[in-house]
């Protein structure tokens, strides 16, 4: 499906009949909405809470989802695109093409007994009705599976390997190498394992995911025939990013801040990642069009992350290397209103990280800036599962704050942040009951300013990330160093006439 002007405009009718779509013509460009310094305060529970109804409300009215390719996400772009329009923002839509994933069957069964298996994205699918063929359990050490001698002979067999050290496209490919008809990877750590393979053109065999709970079952069965049926719909479709700019402040050394809009499409997606978007649209829309800053800021809702970070990779690649060197730093928000929340930003240390430089300022700023907000923050290690991956892969420095998905509170932490130790931070990541009562509004208020306060604190200056003084220092010191010059001059005058008589 083609994304032409018309679709954005039968969208925005769509929501506009739904309710969801302000009265009243767009304004020429707005100026700041608030004072540089007070962004944060300035976002309010309330004003984020409508949003999320308005999500809520769009997912209902399109299959009970958002999904990327959808009626559903456009009509959710369509929603930030005509608040951000009336700020005085200038909107670009960037299309691009994916592939769109459905799951159509997912079975494991065991001497009998069935065990949970879920299908990873962009897999090769097995006959309808599955297959059978003997299990062989590989030996975990330091890089489990991640070479074709890791396995031994596998051929015409099911092989079973642990997560860990590679992604799992070279887990499978390198089963694949090895002779095995299809891959089972089981989780290092409690929980299920919802995978991705990153691409259809990388998949060769198919392959599902275990949680650990169902590992020793799993590996107990090795040699023994199991059957497995993993099937996926896979097709092409178009979507785009919707990006918004500042019409101030300098585009040599821009802050890009990001988040994902679509959902899967088992769910609404309200916290993963409705609370992220609309965390970063209140934010925009207080900031304003055309506020008072130094350097330009640049709004990103990314489209197709749920089908492994399309839109955000798709974007930074379309960039040219100056364009990229443009881009002073990103911030990403994916998940900022889990249940039961955690409260993270990502660790940034240079060069132990692997992150890029500068990384590590941002890591700073989110936790004295949550930390003026009474959280204190724990630092984590990035996983690459979110839009900022190809962002640091170009080496520009990445940051941002998140409550956790699937891993489980620990006792420290609850009772550091409150909640409740060993249960998912999230236990509707990625199901349908990921609704408007799957969200932690006091969580989600306080990401919410604390986001803020950091897209604020940028837009005046980055120099503790990349060096760059703000511009109004330098046009003070360049007239500084004018008027120098000119009295310079006059002085040389005054002693050249003096001479002269």
């Amino acid at each position: 499906m083609s994304f032409h002007r018309r679709n954005f405009r039968a969208a925005a009718a769509i929501a506009a009949c739904a309710g969801l779509v302000l009265s009243g013509s767009a304004t020429a460009a707005a100026a700041q909405t608030v004072p540089s310094g007070e962004l944060g305060d300035s976002i309010e529970r309330s004003a984020l809470q409508r949003h999320l109804i308005a999500m809520q409300r769009i997912a209902d009215a399109h299959d009970g989802n958002r999904v990327a390719g959808s009626v559903g996400h456009e009509t959710s772009a369509e929603y930030v695109a005509q608040r951000l329009e009336e700020k005085g923002f200038e909107i670009t839509r960037q299309e691009f093409p994916f592939t769109y994933t459905e799951t159509l069957a997912e079975k494991l069964t065991v001497g009998g007994e069935d065990v949970p298996v879920t299908v990873m994205s962009y897999s090769k699918s097995t006959e309808e009705g599955g297959l059978t063929a003997p299990l062989a359990a590989v030996e975990s050490d330091d890089t489990p599976g991640c070479e074709a001698e890791d396995y031994g002979d596998v051929t015409g067999k099911i092989a079973l390997v642990e997560r860990g050290e590679c992604d799992f496209a070279q887990k499978q490919a390198a089963a694949a190498d090895a002779g095995a008809v299809a891959a089972l990877i089981y989780n290092n750590e409690p929980g299920e394992l919802n995978g991705t393979l990153g691409d259809a053109e990388s998949a060769r065999i198919p392959t599902g995911g275990v949680a650990q709970e169902d590992a020793q079952k799993l590996i107990d069965a090795d040699g023994e025939d199991i059957t497995v049926e993993l099937r996926e719909l896979q097709e092409e479709r178009t979507t785009y990013n919707l990006i918004a700019e500042t019409t101030t402040g300098r585009d040599d050394n821009v802050v890009m801040a990001g988040a994902h809009i679509d959902s899967v499409v088992d769910g609404p997606g309200i916290n993963d990642n409705a609370t992220g978007a609309v965390g970063l649209l209140e934010t925009a829309l207080q900031m304003g069009g055309s506020p008072d800053i130094n350097n330009k800021v640049r709004f990103a809702w990314w489209g197709a992350e749920e089908f492994g970070l399309v839109g955000s990779t798709h974007y930074v690649n379309s960039l040219s290397a100056d364009e990229q060197l443009d881009i002073a730093l990103y911030l990403n928000f994916d998940m900022i209103g889990s249940p039961n929340a955690g409260y993270f930003t990502h660790d940034g240390t240079y060069p132990d990280s692997g992150l890029p430089y500068g990384s590590n300022a941002i890591t700073e700023a989110f936790t004295e800036s949550m930390a003026g907000r009474d959280i204190e923050v724990e630092a984590e290690p990035v996983n690459g599962r979110s839009d900022y991956a190809e962002f640091a892969a170009y080496g520009i420095p990445i940051g941002g704050v998140y409550t956790g998905a699937e891993g489980k509170k620990t006792e420290e932490q609850a009772e550091k942040w409150g909640g409740e130790a060993g249960v998912a931070y999230d236990s509707c990541y990625h199901t349908p009951c990921d609704n408007l009562g799957n969200v932690d509004y006091d969580a989600l208020a306080v990401n919410g300013q604390g986001l803020a306060d950091v897209i604020d604190g940028y837009a005046m200056s980055t120099e503790d990330v990349n060096g760059i003084a703000p511009q109004e220092a330098k046009d003070r010191a360049a007239v500084a160093e004018q008027r120098s010059a000119q009295q310079r001059a006059a002085v040389a005058t005054a002693d050249s006439e003096a001479l002269a008589r």
